[in-house]
């Protein structure tokens, strides 16, 4: 049970880091303005224009319906919205980067031009150079096979990057098994892993960079509670990975474990916990609620 006494144990635990959620981070660039997560968190909308996504009322069928939802999603409060052409579900169908690129390249467009701030999710380089070159001003890095030349990429066009936690080439590689279970303490590995990549990703001229742990992302559980108690835990443990010195983005999670025929409201709870973990940027299908909860837990003292 999550309660008071824990949260004073975990703080207490790890002085040192929580003192990162005294410090600033380095802003988040969005649309050519710099954004202090801290100060105004950042909602990133979600459109899926895979049919096999998990979460259905994101899918969109169709160029006008996946348009229409990221007007929506930004008029609702996002600040940039995240089109996906292929499910990182381990069991769904691979959908060719050709492909990913011809669903993603008119959707960015339409949006972008009429002032959406646009976010790619990809992992391979043709789909990220279509989404950029669609006027995506942001690339939601799902992978790291070819972190150099997607960071040349961005670098070239001025794209911020948020560099999400695989344990392969990309979200579903799993190291080429197809399951892998978290660690006990998953928080000093992905440290060590964000350090290096930040540090290439700056090198090679990337300067607005967040990190996403990947709470759905590079591990596998039959036990979907234990799933949940281990991103609840990481949610928690958010200012740990604020050492870094960049934003925190997280994907927030929505066990139908859990909440059941209540999933909607899944992420609204976690999106409590990711704040108090000092999260600042959160991906969510539910922009309305995670608008109306980020801005309870600023109102209230």
């Amino acid at each position: 049970m999550i309660d008071l006494a824990g949260l004073a144990r975990l703080a207490a635990e790890h002085p040192d880091d929580l003192a990162t959620l005294e410090r600033p981070l380095a802003p988040l660039c969005l649309g050519g303005r710099d954004i202090d997560t801290d100060a105004e968190p950042v909602v990133m909308g979600v459109v899926n224009l895979s049919r096999d996504s998990s979460y259905r009322e994101s899918v969109c069928v169709s160029v006008d319906s996946a348009v229409r939802r990221g007007r929506v999603l930004a008029a609702q409060g996002a600040h940039v919205v995240d089109v996906g052409a292929e499910s990182s579900n381990a069991t769904s169908a691979r959908v060719a980067a050709q492909e990913q690129a011809r669903s993603l390249e008119p959707v960015v467009r339409e949006l972008a031009a009429t002032g959406v701030v646009c976010s790619v999710e990809g992992y391979d380089v043709e789909v990220v150079r279509a989404g950029l070159d669609a006027g995506a001003s942001v690339v939601n890095l799902t992978g790291a096979g070819d972190d150099a030349a997607i960071f040349d990429l961005a670098a070239e066009r001025g794209a911020t990057v948020v560099l999400c936690h695989v344990h392969g080439r990309h979200a579903r590689d799993l190291d080429g098994d197809g399951r892998r279970s978290p660690d006990a303490d998953p928080v000093p590995a992905m440290v060590e892993a964000f350090a290096r990549r930040l540090d290439d990703a700056r090198s090679r001229g990337v300067s607005s960079l967040a990190i996403d742990p990947g709470l759905g992302l590079g591990f596998a559980l039959d036990d979907q509670l234990a799933r949940a108690r281990h991103q609840t835990a990481v949610l928690l443990q958010t200012f740990r990975l604020r050492t870094l010195g960049v934003p925190v983005c997280h994907s927030l999670p929505h066990s139908f474990e859990l909440f059941e025929d209540q999933f909607r409201g899944a992420e609204a709870f976690f999106t409590v916990l990711a704040r108090l973990g000092g999260t600042g940027v959160y991906r969510t299908h539910e922009v309305p609620q995670i608008v109306a909860v980020l801005g309870a837990l600023a109102a209230l003292d």
